[in-house]
């Protein structure tokens, strides 16, 4: 599963192969085959467990209620643009963001992928939301929808992401925090 992320991430899904992910996971097509039946299976699987194993860990130790609102958000942005200057150090490009990625180009020609990418950025959004929520109660951030202003925010992390992807420069994503309080109209006093 690590091989076939690994490959859809720094390559794309359509480009490889069953085989490619044979070579890079050193496995033969017949182990393969014995845990999957194609490669849309793996990729489910895949998927699913970089959210559960890796991701949701996280966020739920970066969104933690105990941490204040706007610093939740913009100690997750600003690892994201961390995250990118290290992909481009170890792989000479800008990834982006697996999921985002891989969402745009396989969600509307695989269902069960596509669902399964779908589901994965529902849940993301909601630790935005909880943030934003969250914000909006302390004074932080100008009363607003959390479930609009959450995906707004997606929008901007996505597009700025990809953006950094398109110019293979992470700095393109230097300023995200920024970007987010400034979207999130968030109060000088509480960014301070």
């Amino acid at each position: 599963m690590e091989a076939a992320l690994d490959l859809m991430w720094e390559e794309s899904y359509g480009a490889i192969t069953i085989d490619d992910i044979c070579r890079r996971a050193d496995v033969n097509k017949g182990s393969f085959y014995y845990f999957f039946h194609s490669k849309s299976d793996l990729a489910v699987a895949a998927v699913d467990a970089l959210w559960s194993e890796k991701w949701k860990p996280q966020l739920d130790a970066q969104f933690s209620p105990s941490i204040e609102p706007l610093k939740r958000l913009t100690d997750y942005l600003q690892a994201i643009y961390k995250r990118q200057v290290e992909s481009k150090e170890r792989s000479g490009k800008v990834l982006g963001c697996p999921v985002c990625s891989l969402g745009t180009e396989i969600s509307t020609r695989d269902e069960k992928l596509g669902a399964k990418i779908r589901e994965i950025c529902a849940c993301k959004r909601r630790y935005y939301e909880s943030a934003i929520r969250d914000a909006v109660a302390d004074g932080s951030i100008e009363p607003c929808d959390p479930v609009e202003k959450a995906a707004s925010l997606v929008g901007l992390i996505e597009g700025v992401v990809s953006q950094g992807r398109i110019m293979n420069d992470p700095e393109v994503i230097r300023h995200l925090p920024a970007m987010g309080l400034d979207l999130l109209r968030a109060r000088s006093a509480a960014v301070a």
